[in-house]
């Protein structure tokens, strides 16, 4: 491990607004009233990387309470000390892999889920750890409040195919699907914050494709 690896996570122990490993499980279920001190809804993003869409959601909205996962630390520390440096009391980030999601929050708890540019997992070999597959599928079915949503914005066309033909399969609401968000009716405000990765992207002219559903 590098020495700039070491120090992030070592600095993220210091932090207020992170939380490792079972550090988070106290929260179950009080995720608003115990951590963040109120009654607002709490959204999550997975596979939040550098928190980059974690941080300015929580900017935008600051009557939620937003919590980004990943397990990689040293990225987390990114977004993590910018909310500090900032000032965004509504923001939290949990370090675990997110298939243990059921041990840190309580069936219900969750409004909302974004899933931004994740590992699309494409060998075959390979689908049950994608975040848009029926194992994961069925943690978000529980997690979230009736009539919560998903989101899964992706570079990967075969992601967000595969996502929709889940989708289809298990005969979700679907409330928004594009293949090529910026020339759609989709991007507003919200969903036309950019993470680093996305913009590189976009330099390339990859299209980003969008799709929102529940269950």
């Amino acid at each position: 491990m590098g020495k700039d690896k070491i120090r992030r996570f070592a600095e993220i122990d210091t932090f207020s607004n992170v939380l490792q490993l079972d550090a988070g499980k106290p929260y179950q279920g009080k995720w608003a009233a115990d951590f963040f001190k109120n009654q607002n809804p709490v959204v999550l993003e997975l596979a939040c990387g550098k928190g980059e869409y974690t941080v300015n959601l929580a900017q935008l909205f600051p009557d939620k309470n937003f919590i980004g996962v990943d397990y990689k630390g040293n990225r987390i520390w990114r977004g993590a000390k910018t909310a500090l440096e900032d000032g965004v009391p509504n923001v939290a980030f949990l370090r675990i892999q997110i298939e243990n999601l059921s041990d840190y929050f309580a069936p219900g708890e969750v409004d909302e889920i974004w899933i931004t540019f994740p590992d699309p997992q494409p060998q075959l070999s390979r689908e049950k750890k994608r975040l848009t597959s029926p194992r994961f599928l069925d943690k978000y079915r529980v997690l979230l409040k009736p009539g919560g949503c998903v989101n899964l914005k992706t570079d990967n066309d075969g992601l967000h195919a595969y996502t929709a033909d889940k989708i289809v399969e298990l005969n979700l609401p679907l409330h928004a699907r594009t293949e090529d968000l910026y020339h759609s009716e989709f991007a507003d405000e919200v969903l036309s914050i950019k993470t680093y990765y996305e913009k590189k992207y976009l330099k390339h002219n990859k299209n980003i494709n969008y799709l929102k559903f529940s269950f």
